[in-house]
This record gives structure tokens, sequence and C-alpha cells, in this order.
């Protein structure tokens, strides 16, 4: 896969290299030739000075065979210029945003752009870190906000229906896998020993889960 991505500080670094690493294609495009000593000492992919919302220095990385386009400058304004100009001008089929003002997030969903949250996704992160280790999500949504998180379920819970450990707007019992099958549970399904069960939880009811998890419901 190509991947140009805008910008070389530490998060457009990280990612250029982990993506070479992987045997991707990557051009790096950044302002500063000074931020190319961000990258491993042998990089394989290429580095290109300019702005990255500049056609000229886009068209010298490749765009115009671009899988992916990501950008990570510092600048809020120049990370939706130049990801509206790849998804726009040239149709890069996969385009990423990083975004510091969360208030512009309806600015580039409008656009069809995803975008990472910096700060609500560190904060989410440290926050489940800190107070739910045990609960360590499968899959995120979006920035965050939304978990697909798998635990197996107490003896106390045995018998119950697993329809009681919804709440409207923040858990769900999605799967359960009993005795190395998987099944979608109907509104009756009663819990039974050993089931691994797959809850859509919102970040910030993790707590509530684990409540649920650890003690009897309702107590």
């Amino acid at each position: 896969m190509r991947v140009i991505i805008a910008g070389c500080g530490r998060v457009g670094s990280t990612l250029a290299a982990r993506l070479v690493t992987e045997g991707h294609d990557v051009r790096i495009v950044d302002r500063s030739a000074r931020t190319r000593r961000r990258l491993p000492t042998g990089f394989p992919g290429q580095f290109h000075e300019g702005n990255a919302y500049s056609r000229t220095v886009l068209e010298a990385a490749g765009i115009e065979h671009a899988d992916a386009f990501v950008a990570v400058t510092s600048g809020d304004n120049s990370n939706i210029v130049s990801a509206r100009t790849a998804k726009d001008s040239y149709r890069v089929p996969i385009v990423l945003a990083r975004i510091y003002d969360p208030r512009r997030a309806d600015i580039y969903r409008e656009l069809g752009i995803p975008t990472v949250a910096s700060v609500r996704w560190t904060v989410h992160e440290i926050h489940r870190t800190l107070l739910h280790r045990h609960l360590t999500p499968e899959l995120a949504f979006g920035n965050g906000e939304t978990l697909l998180v798998r635990s197996q379920l107490p003896d106390h819970l045995t018998g119950r229906r697993l329809t009681e450990c919804d709440v409207d707007g923040e858990i769900r019992v999605v799967e359960v896998t009993r005795a190395g099958r998987s099944l979608l549970p109907g509104h009756g399904t009663p819990a039974e020993p050993g089931d691994l069960v797959t809850f859509a939880v919102a970040a910030t009811a993790l707590g509530r889960l684990r409540g649920f998890l650890d003690r009897e419901l309702g107590t």
C-alpha cells in the first residue's frame, strides 16, 4: 500500500517507521527538512520538503497513485486543507486527519474525513489503563468513545438473562462464546458457567460494566 503522510512530527515519523517495517511504500511530506531526523536510520521511504496542500509537492510524492493519505501536521488548518485536497482532487481511497480542536470535528465529518482527536483518544486510553485494566477493549470506534470488550462472566450471574446487563445507550451484550461456539443471545438467553461475553460499551460506562461483573446486579 502506498501511504502519504503529511507531517513528520512524533506521530507522523512513528507511523511512517511502523508502516515501512510492514512492507508499505511510505512517502512523507513536511515543510521542514530538519524533521527528517526523526525518521530511523536507513528509512527506506521517501521524504518531500514542502507544504502538504501544494499540488506540486503532493504530485511529486506520488499522490495520484496513493492508496492512503494521513494528515498529522501540527495545525488543524493544514490538515483539513491537505486532507480535502487528497480526497476531492486526487480521489485517494483512504484519507485520515488529526484534529486538535474538537470543535472542528463537524467540519471534517461533513467532508467525510475520519479524524483522530488526539486529546480525547489519550484521555480515554489513560482512563481505561488506570481504572479498567481487566476490561481490555478488543476494538475501538470513532475516537475511542465506543468499545468492544470481552469478559468471562462471574459465577454470580449464572442463570440470569444476559440482557439484564444491557443499559440503554451505554452497554449491550452483542455476542457470547459458549463451549467454543459463538452465538447471538436472544432476549431470554440465560448466562451459563464459563460464558465469554462480548459487550459494546461506551467508554464512559466502563465503570458501570465493571460493577455489573464485580457484584450482583442491582446491589
